[in-house]
């Protein structure tokens, strides 16, 4: 994305876990407890954080999977309000904040509307956010709460540009993953992989497919934004000026 593009976004959407926040180590425990109550064995953090960016149904399959199981329905849906649980109980226990997540909300809650749109289902990421103090920032929370939501599909992000009353293409997904940037394409926006996420080569290869932007910190965001908001402000002056 370029310097030009940027220059027309009216509002932002950020993916949760891997952009705003650190969640992993959270999701991790979650989970655990999850398969720890069925009798099932745990897995490492590394092994987790791997799994992350589809949702908690698709992270229990993962896990099953791993074990050798299919999972019936009784049991997946046993694993998911374990999971639900346990994540409500503690949405940021060991996780935390990206360093410079704080300073740019804070920075873009004065330049731009934001939202989230995010493959965890609504309540947890409403829950994840206020443990984060990020929820009051927000706008709308755009959580994946049915299967046919969830990113790669554009609706999240299509729900997220009606509510703010803004066009698709000018509304930037910010996200660590190939989900996000495919979710984006799929719905007309620009979007913006953040290099300090879980996404790793997938979704490298996935931001060249997309020309999408490549952030480095979370400062580069906040300061691109920034600029854009000040060259809009010049050409309404200079519009009015001419009108």
């Amino acid at each position: 994305m370029t310097k030009e593009e940027l220059h027309g976004i009216d509002a932002i959407a950020f993916d949760l876990d891997g952009t705003l926040v650190d969640s992993a180590p959270d999701i991790r425990q979650a989970l655990n407890c999850a398969l720890e109550e069925a009798g099932l064995a745990c897995f490492e953090l590394d092994t987790v954080r791997a799994w992350i960016g589809d949702g908690p149904d698709a992270l229990i399959l993962q896990a099953l999977r791993e074990h050798g199981l299919g999972g019936s329905e009784a049991l997946r849906g046993r694993l998911r309000k374990s999971f639900d649980a346990a994540t409500l109980a503690a949405p940021l226990k060991f996780g935390s904040v990206f360093e410079g997540i704080a300073a740019l909300v804070a920075g873009l809650r004065r330049t731009l509307p934001m939202v989230v749109v995010t493959n965890k289902p609504t309540p947890l990421a409403r829950a994840v956010l206020d443990a984060a103090g990020l929820l009051p920032a927000m706008a709308g929370v755009h959580g994946a709460d049915t299967a046919a939501q969830r990113k790669p599909a554009p609706l999240l992000l299509q729900a997220a540009a009606r509510q703010l009353g803004v066009e698709p293409a000018r509304l930037l997904m910010v996200g660590d993953g190939p989900a996000d940037l495919l979710a984006a394409q799929a719905a007309g926006c620009p979007a913006a992989l953040v290099a300090w996420g879980y996404g790793g080569h997938a979704a490298a290869n996935a931001a060249e497919a997309a020309c999408a932007w490549r952030v480095s910190t979370p400062q580069q965001l906040l300061l691109r934004a920034r600029e854009s908001r000040a060259a809009v402000r010049r050409d309404e002056e200079t519009a009015t000026r001419i009108s």
